[in-house]
C-alpha cells in the first residue's frame, strides 16, 4: 500500500489542514498536526493560512493548536493585506482576538491594502468587546 500525502493541495490550493482549520474541525486539525507532515504556514491562492481561516471564523480550539505549534506566523497578510487579527476583529471573534494578541506578534496597528486596520474593521462593524481588546493594546 502508498502512502496518504496528508499536505496535499487541491483546488483554490487547499490543504486538509486549512479546510480543517476554517470549518473548526479540532480533531482533524489535531491529527493532521500530530502526523508532522504538514505545512502549518501553507497558503491557499488568497494567501490564507490556517491560522487565517480559523481566526476569521472564531475557532478559538484551533487557533490555540496551530499557535502551540510554533511554526505559524501570527501576523501573515493574505493578498488584501489582511492578517489573523484583522480577520478574527471584522468578524467580533473576541475570545480568538485575545489569543492572537497575547501572542505579541500580532500587529494591531497593521493595515489592508485599502489602510483599514483591525479596530477600524471592528468599529465598522460594531465589535464593541473587541474594540476595547484592541484599544488597551
Amino acid at each position: 500500500m502508498g502512502q496518504v500525502d496528508v499536505d496535499c493541495k487541491y483546488g483554490f490550493g487547499a490543504t486538509s489542514l486549512s479546510r480543517g482549520a476554517k470549518y473548526g474541525h479540532e480533531a482533524v486539525v489535531k491529527l493532521l498536526l500530530d502526523t508532522g507532515k504538514v505545512d502549518v504556514g501553507c497558503k491557499d491562492k488568497d494567501g490564507r493560512t490556517p491560522l487565517f481561516l480559523a481566526a476569521e471564523n472564531g475557532h478559538e480550539a484551533v487557533v490555540k493548536l496551530l499557535l502551540d505549534t510554533g511554526k505559524v506566523d501570527v501576523d501573515c497578510k493574505d493578498r488584501f493585506g489582511a492578517t489573523p487579527l484583522s480577520g478574527a476583529a471584522v468578524n467580533g471573534h473576541e475570545a480568538v482576538v485575545k489569543l492572537l494578541l497575547d501572542t505579541g506578534g500580532a500587529d494591531a496597528d497593521s493595515k489592508n491594502k485599502v489602510g483599514r486596520t483591525p479596530l477600524f474593521l471592528a468599529a465598522e462593524n460594531v465589535r464593541e468587546a473587541v474594540i476595547k481588546l484592541l484599544e488597551r493594546k
